[in-house]
This record gives C-alpha cells, sequence and structure tokens, in this order.
C-alpha cells in the first residue's frame, strides 16, 4: 500500500486528538493558559478537529484513498470532537455557575444522540448533497456559540442550557433533510444557500462574537428546512 493511502486516516487521527485535547481544556475551563482561559481554548481546539474533519475527506477524495475502516475512523473521532467536546465543555459551565449539580449531567445526552446520529448516518444510503438530521459538527458549533453566550451575556439558568444541549440533541436524530455544507465548484447557483450561510456566520460573528455561532446554525436548520422540497 502506498504511503499516500495513510494519510486520510492521519488528517483524521487528529482530529480525534485535537478533541480530546478540548476534553482536558474544558474540564480546566476557567483556567488561564496563555492570552486565553481553559475553555476558549476547548473551542480552539474543536474548531481544529473541524478544520481535520474537512481535510480528512478533501485529501480522501484527491487521492482516491477511500476505505471502510476511514469511514468508521472518521465517525469514532467525530464523536469524540464534536460529541463529548462539546458535551463536557458545557457540563463544565454548569459546574460554575448552576446550583442543580443533577442537571449538569443531562448534558450527555448530546453524545449519546450524537452517536445515534453517526450510526444512522453510516447505513443511509442517500446522496451527498443531503441528509437527515443535523450534522454532529454543525451540533458543536452550535453549542460553541452557547458557551460564548454565556460568557457575553451571563448565565441564562441550567435549565436553559439542558433544553438547548435536548433540542440540538433532537435535532440531529430529527427526520428534517438538511442541505451539505461542502462546496463541490464555486457556482453562485449551485451554492447559493452556502454563500448566504457564510456570509450571515461571518455578520453574526462580527456582531455577537462566539454567540454568533449559534445564531449561524439556527439560520442553517432555518434555511434547510424552507428549500427541502428542492433538495
Amino acid at each position: 500500500m502506498k504511503i499516500t493511502a495513510h494519510i486520510p486516516n492521519t488528517i483524521t487521527c487528529l482530529n480525534l486528538l485535537s478533541g480530546c485535547v478540548a476534553v482536558i481544556m474544558s474540564f480546566n475551563a476557567y483556567t488561564q493558559y496563555g492570552s486565553l482561559l481553559g475553555w476558549q481554548w476547548s473551542c480552539v481546539f474543536m474548531g481544529l478537529a473541524a478544520v481535520f474533519d474537512f481535510l480528512d475527506g478533501a485529501s480522501a477524495r484527491l487521492l482516491k484513498a477511500y476505505s471502510k475502516i476511514g469511514a468508521e475512523l472518521d465517525s469514532l473521532s467525530d464523536l469524540v470532537s464534536f460529541g463529548v467536546a462539546p458535551a463536557m465543555l458545557i457540563f463544565n459551565i454548569m459546574e460554575k455557575y448552576g446550583q442543580h449539580p443533577w442537571l449538569n449531567y443531562l448534558v450527555l445526552v448530546v453524545p449519546v444522540f450524537g452517536a445515534l446520529r453517526l450510526a444512522r448516518f453510516n447505513v443511509m444510503d442517500s446522496e451527498s448533497t443531503s441528509f437527515k438530521g443535523l450534522p454532529i459538527p454543525s451540533a458543536a458549533i452550535f453549542l460553541i456559540g452557547i458557551a460564548g453566550w454565556v460568557d457575553s451575556y451571563g448565565y441564562p439558568g441550567s435549565a436553559v442550557m439542558v433544553l438547548m444541549c435536548m433540542l440540538v440533541s433532537a435535532a440531529m436524530v430529527s427526520r428534517f433533510y438538511m442541505f451539505s455544507l461542502k462546496f463541490k465548484n464555486f457556482s453562485i447557483a449551485e451554492n447559493f444557500r452556502r454563500y448566504v450561510l457564510l456570509a450571515a456566520a461571518l455578520v453574526f460573528l462580527f456582531i455577537y462574537g462566539l454567540s454568533g455561532l449559534a445564531w449561524s446554525i439556527l439560520l442553517y436548520v432555518l434555511l434547510s428546512v424552507m428549500s427541502r422540497r428542492r433538495i
């Protein structure tokens, strides 16, 4: 086997490692590391995991290095980086601000439903331009946005935090069709919704900071629901 065949899986492992570091940082959420707090580093490493998640698929297509092991490894890595890591981030934020510790454990619904979503996606026979349920990386982005909201506007209460986790978990296993965020080309006509979402995300980030990511995912869901008949 050519050494290039191992490149996609190596990048996937970097996704997994980034997710593991994000989990570790979340348990030191309010410890200062350099210029950032632990929860901010957790978000950074989840962002790195998302970059590696994009690059492993892109490299597999470029090198034509597809494998069943690669597909399974990708899902296992995504579960850690975009299921466990954001759940632990929210858990530790609730540990600091919440007054009802037993509620904190309800955030574990995120990795459980994330695993169900990934398992269903792996056995689905559908086109790559659409799929059912919110992708797990998008769920992670939404929860990072919620963490940013707490930092900017204050803690909304444990009940609200749990509700957000429940809603994003339900969205992952929903039957709604979501359009893929992957660009196959740069055509405006074929990628109009993607360009709209990208532009809006930049505006949200500029206006609301990190919490703007949550609004971006809500817009993604809205655009998908509005155009479901055309997917």
